[in-house]
């Protein structure tokens, strides 16, 4: 790490333990969001990483977002992922935004003033995305938003919805996105999820009555690019999925191997058999690979690489790696670990959604199949 990269991390740590750790147990199990934590994220210049400077942003690179996001997610997986999100629509908004546009809602966003909801997925719409049905019809002025969408970060929280609606025919090209705020007439926050884990984020249905929404929150102006800024988010979003997931691996590997080394059974420390050696081991050499595997996608990212089958790799690897990593740290720890006495049940709950968000481990098998195809055709 550089010296802006460790001073990051050092001050996130201690954020992190004062502000987040002492309060995580009660929090999840209240299913309590604090937004003044995620506040807290925009007065250390965090919310907008990557954004422009003259938006706000601090125009650093993935490479440092990522490593904030591991930190992060060592203490929370639902903060961490509040902050994935609402830096996906920004990039979204920078990438495909008016000025106009930009310059309205971006540095609200970049201070950690407020939140932004990425809306994609319906009830029939989840890999297969294009097929989406939610209606925005053009009437004088803009367009009225019929339907609803599920799945939603922090609805009810975030003040600005990027919302994927159909103003075309059927397919990818009939789709545009559009900004839409929590005041608009029309739009209501559902029903929200009973989650087995994530729970201190809100995840909840956002619906669309007759939503007006006015001409200039068409995304950069144009129908049809809806579909192509949506799916420009997915690599970026899962470069930052698969580094949460290592920083969620990193820490159920700190607490197992603590809780090794002080538990004593037939006169010795747990740690020093050799099965849970084994385990530990490879824990810890799965989640390294992992990490190197996230930091390699962020770095081709930062140098303008397009490459879809390392950013499905890494989401795949470090995800999955954190279901097996946290299912493990539950076993060393026995029976504690299966109880909320200790964080690891928690720790193996939150990482099970990691499979599943952003495309699913499937989807990124087959992302990765077909970009082998063009390789080899």
């Amino acid at each position: 790490m550089n010296e802006l990269q460790t001073e990051l991390k050092n001050q996130l740590k201690k954020y992190c333990l004062d502000k987040i750790e002492p309060f995580m147990e009660e929090d999840d199990e209240k299913n309590r969001f604090r937004p003044e934590i995620y506040r807290g994220f925009g007065d250390y210049g965090i919310c907008g990483i990557p954004l422009p400077e003259k938006f706000g942003g601090a125009e650093l690179t993935y490479q440092d977002f990522i490593l904030v996001l591991h930190e992060i997610a060592k203490y929370s997986v639902p903060y961490a992922v509040t902050l994935s999100v609402s830096t996906m629509v920004q990039n979204i908004l920078n990438e495909f935004g008016t000025e106009a546009q930009k310059q309205k809602y971006l540095p609200a966003l970049t201070s950690g003033e407020e939140i932004a909801s990425f809306c994609l997925s319906e009830s029939h719409s989840g890999s297969d995305a294009a097929s989406l049905k939610t209606q925005a019809k053009k009437t004088k002025g803009g367009y009225i938003l019929n339907g609803s969408k599920l799945w939603i970060s922090t609805a009810g929280y975030s003040k600005t919805y990027l919302v994927m609606a159909r103003t075309g025919g059927e397919g990818s090209s009939g789709v545009s996105a559009f900004i839409v705020r929590d005041d608009m007439k029309g739009f209501s926050v559902g029903k929200k999820e009973k989650k087995m884990g994530w729970r201190t984020s809100a995840t909840a249905e956002v619906i669309f009555e007759n939503c007006f929404v006015p001409e200039e929150n068409l995304l950069g102006g144009t129908e049809g690019t809806g579909f192509k800024a949506a799916m420009s988010g997915l690599d970026r979003g899962r470069i930052t999925i698969g580094a949460i997931a290592c920083g969620l691996s990193e820490r159920a590997i700190e607490e197992s191997i603590q809780y090794a080394l002080e538990r004593k059974q037939f006169n010795q420390a747990i740690f020093d058999f050799q099965g849970l050696q084994f385990m530990m081991a490879d824990m810890a050499t799965e989640n390294t690979a992992s990490w190197l595997l996230v930091k390699e996608a962020a770095e081709q990212y930062d140098n303008k690489i397009k490459n879809s089958k390392l950013c499905a790799m890494a989401k795949l690897k470090a995800t999955d790696t954190a279901m097996k990593i946290t299912t493990d740290a539950v076993q060393i720890l026995g029976g504690v670990g299966y109880t909320s006495e200790y964080p690891l049940e928690r720790y193996m709950r939150d990482a099970k959604v990691l499979q599943i968000v952003e495309g699913t481990n499937q989807i990124q098998r087959v992302v990765i199949a077909r970009e082998l195809k063009k390789e080899f055709n």
